[in-house]
């Protein structure tokens, strides 16, 4: 028992030291662990409290080129100031009010579990096949953070280029592109009948292609049927069905848009060369429109543990 007790006045004692640390200390101790650490850390003590709001841990979760980033936005479009707020309120705006760069045709952010950058290339700085045509518009969109989305109206050929340079990118990190769309007013066909083509990767090296289906509604016959009264329309349909079986589909986010992940790759690793991005659906086997563009979103690949 005296030994038992002896145990615990120990322990107590050790806790207590630690608690007794300097606020830079503590500080420094939090800055090398993540943002999700220093938050939960905030409830150990006042000491605790205290320098987990301190520059010094959020400083060091910011990305040491933010200000760069931030001199390629609108300063007054900015929720924060650069240079008098506290690093605690920077990081937690740039994770959840992405700011608009390079003209309002990029968009950067913040994942907030790790500060690891995210890019968002906006439709107008993608090479679409059929951004200049008649069969298509730009149009401003309530949902986008964008000025302008691109929607297809009417098209044989369909295909969608992008490029980012690989400075952008946080070192040592698996990223994805994501492809965010949405449906439009007008009518949406034509992307269940072929398998449109994804690649992702570094310009010069090899990539893996893989094909995607772009339509959420393809395993709703119902939905088509209501759409095409025909008498072969069943047997069509089967035979599409088959071509999109076991292909990744599109799933809708919390803000209305639908995304597909195109491909990943290890970003921020690669000097001076550039990301591309593709997507395309050239058969010509059926016409295509009713497609809201929005953009490529490439953000970090997130661990299991952290899908909410």
């Amino acid at each position: 028992m005296e030994g038992e007790i002896k145990g615990k006045a120990m322990e107590g004692e050790q806790l207590s030291d630690f608690s007794s640390l300097p606020e830079g200390v503590v500080a420094k101790i939090l800055s090398l662990t993540t943002p999700p650490d220093a938050c939960v850390s905030s409830a150990v003590s006042k000491i605790f409290h205290a320098a987990a709001q301190s520059d010094i841990v959020w400083n060091q979760f910011l990305p040491t080129d933010w200000e760069l980033f931030i001199s390629r936005s609108n300063p007054n479009k900015l929720k924060f100031d650069p240079i008098f707020s506290p690093k605690k309120d920077i990081f937690f705006s740039l994770c959840y009010f992405p700011v608009l760069i390079d003209d309002g045709n990029k968009s950067f952010s913040l994942e907030k579990w790790s500060g690891k950058k995210c890019i968002m290339v906006g439709a107008r700085d993608l090479s679409i096949t059929w951004g200049e045509n008649s069969d298509s518009s730009w149009e401003d969109h309530p949902d986008s953070r964008f000025a302008e989305v691109a929607v297809l109206l009417f098209e044989w050929w369909f295909e969608i280029r992008g490029r980012l340079s690989c400075r952008m990118l946080s070192p040592k990190t698996v990223y994805a592109a994501y492809f965010l769309f949405k449906l439009g007013e007008r009518s949406y066909s034509g992307f269940n009948i072929d398998p449109t083509n994804a690649t992702v990767g570094i310009i010069g090296h090899e990539n893996h292609p893989k094909s995607v289906c772009l339509d959420p509604y393809v395993d709703q016959p119902l939905y088509l049927d209501q759409l095409i009264q025909w008498p072969q329309w069943p047997q069509w349909r089967r035979q599409f069905e088959r071509r999109m079986a076991g292909l990744e589909r599109p799933h809708k986010r919390h803000d209305g848009w639908f995304e597909i992940e195109l491909g990943e790759f290890i970003g921020g690793d690669h000097g001076d060369d550039e990301l591309e991005m593709a997507l395309k659906e050239v058969k010509g086997s059926s016409s295509k429109g009713g497609l809201v563009v929005e953009g490529i979103e490439i953000r970090p690949k997130k661990l299991s543990r952290l899908h909410a």
